[in-house]
């Protein structure tokens, strides 16, 4: 099921107006209140703590969530009922290896990757959740492990400002070094453009998966690597070990569509296989997507 949002909070969350605000703390707050404020004109509830219904106190509620003003209307005790009040340790993995620094247009992979750890650490903030953060390339850069204070999530932010890309990528063992680390069951998300061998990185998550975390997986890419547009006689050069190819469209083309079409259908069969949400995630597009599958995920777990 997708939610109805509306054109304007998409507008909101276009990666290249992003892209031109300075402030990662601004950026976060404008996808996420805009991604609510859409999911709001839409007929659902139950993806944040915002307001969504009362019920008459029941004994042994919290005395805090009596709305005392409604009190003092009707002379009776009503409860505030929120959605999504769970308290959740949330791990964010985000790739910094040298190809997440591709981009053909304003935002690279690795801008469009911080934009959507900052919202979903923004998110988590709002709900109380412990969010932490680890980056990788080759090898672990950066461990923040989950904390809930508002203090932590602006720490968060500027380990995420001052990322650069590295070399090359090591996914599986970075989730092996991330499973050590997380021994409370919950929420694992994991961002990177996933040019790794499918087979090493389905037996990291299974490993994941067993523990009884519940695993997001977001599978970022531009739109060039997408769609692979180009018209003309090319050489190409792998970004991370600098290998280079000659590019004829003619043959190369459907060559390589049909390599990438095999690569995300096996992501895909591999993550259903195992119950982990999966989602494609082009850099030309709104977070919408990535937002909303993080919360339906989550909604089911919790």
């Amino acid at each position: 099921m997708r939610l109805g949002i509306s054109r304007t909070s998409n507008r909101l969350i276009d990666p290249q107006i992003l892209s031109k605000i300075t402030s990662l703390q601004l950026i976060s707050r404008t996808v996420v209140e805009g991604f609510l404020a859409g999911l709001h004109r839409s007929p659902y509830h139950g993806f944040s703590l915002d307001f969504a219904e009362y019920r008459e106190y029941s004994p042994g509620d919290d005395i805090r969530g009596v709305d005392w003003k409604v009190f003092g209307r009707t002379d009776r005790f009503y409860v505030k009922k929120y959605e999504g009040e769970t308290n959740t340790e949330l791990q964010i993995l985000l790739d910094t290896s040298a190809s997440m620094g591709f981009s053909s247009g304003a935002v690279t992979k690795l801008d469009y990757a911080r934009f959507l750890a900052a919202s979903i650490a923004y998110l988590s903030m709002r709900q109380k959740d412990a969010t932490g953060l680890m980056t990788f390339d080759a090898e672990t850069r950066d461990y923040l492990p989950p904390r809930s204070r508002f203090t932590h999530f602006l720490t968060l932010l500027h380990r995420l400002e001052q990322l650069e890309t590295g070399s090359q990528t090591n996914l599986p063992q970075a989730m092996e070094e991330l499973a050590s680390r997380a021994r409370r069951r919950g929420v694992i998300i994991i961002i990177s453009d996933l040019y790794h061998e499918v087979k090493d990185v389905a037996r990291a998550l299974r490993f994941f998966q067993h523990r009884g975390h519940d695993l997001i997986l977001f599978h970022v890419l531009d739109p060039v690597e997408i769609e692979m547009p180009i018209g003309k006689i090319a050489t190409l050069e792998d970004m991370e070990v600098r290998d280079h190819v000659t590019y004829v469209p003619e043959y190369s083309r459907r060559a390589y569509l049909e390599l990438l079409r095999k690569h995300i259908d096996e992501l895909r069969k591999e993550c259903r296989a195992i119950s982990i949400d999966y989602e494609l995630l082009n850099t030309g597009r709104p977070l919408d997507a990535a937002l909303f599958s993080y919360l339906s995920a989550r909604v089911r777990k919790y």
